[in-house]
């Protein structure tokens, strides 16, 4: 980067006044400084070389300071080439800036290395600490939602979602959890989980997009990789950083049940007749009942510095997050200190990283039957209390799957603990110029408790007395990296990189054990002192096996360039790993891409049009290792039930839980990659256009075998193969730049075309493989959902509505068994039944969107910044499984129906709640996501240098024609596009926070 470090030290306009005498007569300085088309450049830093007096131009560009005489000064301002001035009393020292072309200098962080943007050959975005989602996240990914193209984020409410759904350029696995996430780098450290970072601690985040950037990262680079660099101290300055914030949220939008005249009303005109025990007088929202403003409030302190030879950064992050439910919070700290410092003549640079981080958790029930908050909130009958005259909680227990929701809070503790500690130290030798040895060391552990009581009380455990469960589980992970980097230019025009290195780990998972106990002679202990229940039977200690996982990894990169205009990269990994059978424990993954920088032909600049352009090329090879345990391809044995021996003597029967399969291999990801760059008018308008092709090869699923030649009656092999084609644009542009005035905006689309390839082979064949079972009523053990060959993942396979019969009852096609086409009778017309069988499904919808997009717009005038940020999809199908439970007429009576099902409904209809694709909706939708507005305050005082307040609403509209709560449902996994009863409310979101620099 050619911006001077002073520009670093004082990119948002800092003001630093001095603390330092001098002994030369001082003189005052003023002037003005301004653009190179003349406005008056707003917060530009200027400051005295050698001393840390400064000042900050206001509103119209002025500056004034005490310097002296013939000292310089130097002028900096982001986005701006710095420039300086003598210190001369008496006359205006006016200063002109001009637009610094970084563009094209930018750094991205790649595996194991850093390059300039312009030399970039693969596809990767990188997304800036002011460009994330503004916002109390549950999780790191989600700052990133809509911010890149061909990456999927799922944002959930819940303060204790831990598995936000995250898919890069579409779902290329058969298997679910981390299998399907993207890998996670954080400051070079492979591996970490996203609770060890704090969103105020992230500089930057670049995402590798195609295999030929993550095939360095080999058997975890399927999915993609991401890479999160973490705030450092900046250079000859020591700063103190705190940002906070707080929040409230409201549920977005209830469901619309209905109140307890309407459903009396309705009730008693078609027939229904509500258990007397179950109308007492009352009219109970429930949805109000277990639900409450949110609030949230986050800070963040962080001590940063640094010398000549040496840098440090420390902070501390604590957050508390009330969500919408009652009974659901998480709190967050997380502690993180870094240094850095050279040594033996500046030729070794030594790195130390800590990082520890708690999560406390609350939780409630969501369970299935009925015995879920969210479930029981909508279907409970809204004519009965919530409690009872003498104060107990109203229960209705006859009635089957039927709960109380706010007792089922009250009278249930779900608290975890989640701790994780990071030790890492880095070595960095040069040995000589250009060629440098570097040496990381990590340690990573991990612990988790859950702690779970249902209370004496607790309908959800009648008869149990109090029941308790305590589960502990330990984790740990050491990783070892050692690699050269070398780096020259020979003769001004060819430019040689190389990278060759040894990695090793070992994974510790699982070790765990849990106990539960129950009778209990009150509930006032708790899960704490389980030994003073009665329960003297033998405790479940839960299917806990320590999974030890070693991996060992050799791997290489060569670079060329010449004349910055031909770009050449390949890369090459061997893995070796434990997971996988004998025979295929070892595979290799290679990658090769280029460029052409056009911008730099005579031919295309001669033609004036374009400021710079370029055109990509890649093909790679990368793996999927990442869900596995060291038992997946091992013969495995396990508990099967109890016997007695020849004594009497009760002992557990052991027998066979999974077959080994030496030949096991990993699910291999191939993609061919094509981009083009460009920027035009000056830099203010840029984009890039990407085409790929992604093939999954061996994908890893279980297969039912025959037990006469295996032990065990499921084989976990490779067969599969899945496809993934797209395209994704990102335009950026600045429309306005006059004056005060200033309008950034950044566009992104992308299109992914999913198609299972094949699920079968010669050993084992499936037609299909069924998901997404809702346990609907009256349809347990039906599937919504087919994996297919020749359709994609999310394909919906459900009844077909086909009106209703004379008796006024939902009726469905019928089909045939064998071909699976509707059946025709004899007078041409299509067979209908309102008994549908499990061969009455078909075909019916898609949970893919053929579009996603995010679209970014900044408006700056002076010191005033607003963003409004819209993130949707398009043209994908939902299957709301919520509305078909709730307007189930046959509950009329014992359970609560939706209000519009007195207008939508025949009262007759005791289908009408059977999952067709009368339940199919068009899951489109445009979201304003964000929109913020703030202020930056410049230097206060002498105390603050840098003050910025910002006020942001999330989630303010959306447009959509989807009938449910909430159309932003989970794209990821193997059965995307439900919705279905268990869900967290959506919420809307007010977000005051401020940042300051000391």
């Amino acid at each position: 980067m050619r911006r001077n470090l002073r520009a670093l030290f004082l990119m948002w306009g800092v003001s630093v006044f001095s603390v330092n005498s001098f002994s030369q007569e001082s003189v005052t300085v003023s002037g003005r400084v301004l653009d190179n088309v003349g406005n008056p450049v707003v917060g530009a830093a200027v400051v005295v070389e050698g001393t840390s007096t400064g000042t900050v131009t206001d509103a119209d560009g002025n500056y004034s300071l005490s310097a002296p005489a013939g000292s310089t000064l130097w002028v900096s301002f982001l986005g701006y080439e710095s420039s300086s001035v003598t210190a001369v009393g008496g006359a205006a020292q006016d200063v002109t800036l001009f637009e610094e072309d970084n563009e094209l200098e930018e750094l991205i962080v790649m595996g194991y290395g850093i390059q300039k943007k312009s030399d970039v050959t693969s596809s990767i975005s990188t997304v800036q600490s002011d460009e994330l989602n503004a916002g109390v996240f549950s999780t790191s990914a989600e700052l990133l939602q809509g911010k890149v193209p061909g990456l999927v984020v799922t944002q959930d409410a819940n303060p204790n979602n831990q598995n936000t759904h995250v898919t890069l350029r579409g779902a290329s696995t058969l298997r679910s959890g981390a299998a399907q996430e993207p890998y996670y780098v954080i400051d070079g450290v492979p591996g970490l989980s996203l609770r060890m970072v704090s969103p105020d601690d992230i500089e930057s985040i670049d995402i590798l997009r195609d295999a030929s950037a993550t095939a360095i990262y080999g058997s975890k680079g399927a999915n993609g990789v991401i890479i999160i660099t973490t705030k450092k101290g900046r250079a000859d300055q020591t700063e103190v950083r705190y940002a906070g914030s707080l929040s409230v949220s409201r549920v977005a939008k209830q469901w619309d049940m209905m109140d307890a005249s309407e459903y009396r009303e309705w009730c008693s005109a078609n027939g229904k007749a509500i258990v007397a025990e179950q109308d007492l007088g009352a009219d109970t929202d429930w949805q109000d009942e277990v639900q409450r403003t949110g609030v949230a409030h986050s800070h963040s302190l962080a001590i940063a510095g640094s010398s000549e030879k040496s840098f440090f950064n420390a902070s501390f992050n604590y957050t508390k997050n009330n969500g919408v439910m009652k009974g659901t919070d998480m709190e967050h700290f997380v502690g993180r200190a870094s240094v850095e410092t050279k040594t033996l003549h500046d030729k070794l640079t030594l790195g130390l990283t800590t990082d520890a981080s708690l999560t406390k958790r609350n939780d409630i029930v969501a369970g299935k039957d009925g015995l879920s908050v969210y479930d029981a909130m909508t279907y409970y009958i809204p004519t009965a209390p919530v409690k009872n005259e003498d104060g107990s909680w109203y229960e209705y227990l006859s009635l089957s799957q039927n709960y109380n929701p706010l007792a089922l809070i009250k009278e249930r503790t779900d608290f975890s603990k989640h701790r994780d500690f990071l030790l890492s130290g880095k070595a960095v030798l040069d040995i000589v110029d250009g060629l440098d040895y570097n040496f990381n060391l990590s340690y990573q552990g991990t612990q988790d408790n859950y702690n779970y009581y249902n209370s004496s009380l607790y309908a959800g455990a009648q008869g149990a007395n109090g029941q308790a469960s305590r589960i502990s589980v330990d984790g740990s992970r050491l990783v070892m990296e050692t690699y050269l980097n070398y780096k020259r230019t020979f003769g001004g025009v060819h430019s040689v990189g190389a990278l060759v290195g040894y990695s090793w780990e070992e994974n510790n998972d699982n070790d765990g054990i849990q106990v539960t106990a129950s009778d209990f002679y009150d509930d006032s202990l708790g899960y704490y002192n389980l030994g003073m229940s009665n329960y003297n039977q033998r405790n479940d200690y839960g299917g806990y096996l320590l999974s030890t996982l070693r991996m060992i990894s050799f791997y290489g990169r060569v670079n060329y360039g010449y004349a910055g205009k031909y770009l050449l990269q390949a890369t090459i990994r061997r893995d070796g790993s434990s997971a996988f059978g004998e025979n295929n424990r070892w595979a290799t993954f290679p990658s090769f891409s280029a460029a052409w920088r056009l911008g730099e032909e005579d031919f295309i600049k001669n033609t004036g049009a374009f400021d710079d352009l370029k055109v990509r090329l890649g093909y790679g090879v990368s793996g999927n290792s990442l869900g596995f345990d060291v038992f997946s391809a091992r013969q495995l044995y396990g508990g099967n039930g109890w016997t007695t021996d020849g004594s009497g003597k009760e002992i557990q029967s052991l027998g066979p839980t999974r077959n080994a399969n030496p030949d096991l291999k990993w699910e291999r990801t191939s993609m061919f990659n094509v981009g083009l760059d460009f920027t035009v008018l000056g830099g203010r308008l840029g984009g890039t256009v990407e085409y790929y092709s992604k093939k999954t090869e061996d994908l890893i699923a279980d297969y039912a075998v025959s037990t006469s030649k295996y032990l065990y009656g499921w084989m976990t092999t490779n067969v599969g193969e899945i496809s993934n084609k797209g395209v994704e644009l990102t335009i950026d542009a600045t429309p306005v730049k006059s004056g005060n005035w200033r309008w950034d905006t950044t566009l992104n689309l992308s299109h992914n075309k999913n198609k299972v390839v094949k699920i079968s082979s010669d050993e084992y064949s499936v037609a299909y493989m069924d998901q997404a079972w809702l346990n609907a009523p009256d349809q347990t053990g039906i599937p919504s959902q087919r994996i297919m060959e020749g359709e994609p993942i999310g394909t919906f396979f459900t009844y077909e509505w086909a009106g209703y019969s004379e008796d006024g009852i939902s009726q469905f096609y019928v089909h045939d068994e064998t071909t699976g086409e509707r059946v025709v009778n004899e007078d041409g017309s299509y067979a209908v039944t309102t008994k549908p069988e499990y061969k009455d499904r078909a075909k019916t919808g898609c949970a893919q969107p053929k579009i996603t997009f995010g679209w970014n717009n900044t408006v700056s005038w002076k010191r005033w910044s607003l963003s409004a940020f819209f993130a949707g999809v398009g043209g994908n199908d939902i299957l709301d499984g919520t509305r078909a439970r709730l307007s189930r007429v046959a509950d009329g009576g014992s359970r609560n129906l939706l209000a519009d099902v007195a207008d939508r409904e025949k009262a007759t209809d005791i289908n009408s709640h059977f999952l067709s694709d009368r339940y199919l909706e068009n899951g489109t939708y445009v979201r304003l996501k964000t929109l913020s507005l703030s202020y930056g305050f410049g230097a206060v005082g002498s105390w603050v240098n840098d003050l910025r307040l910002s006020l942001t609403a999330n989630n303010l509209f959306t447009l959509t024609g989807y009938e449910g709560a909430d159309p932003e449902v989970t794209l990821g996994g193997i059965a995307p596009g439900v919705d279905n009863r268990n869900g967290y409310p959506s919420t809307r979101q007010f977000i005051f926070s401020v940042n300051a620099n000391f």
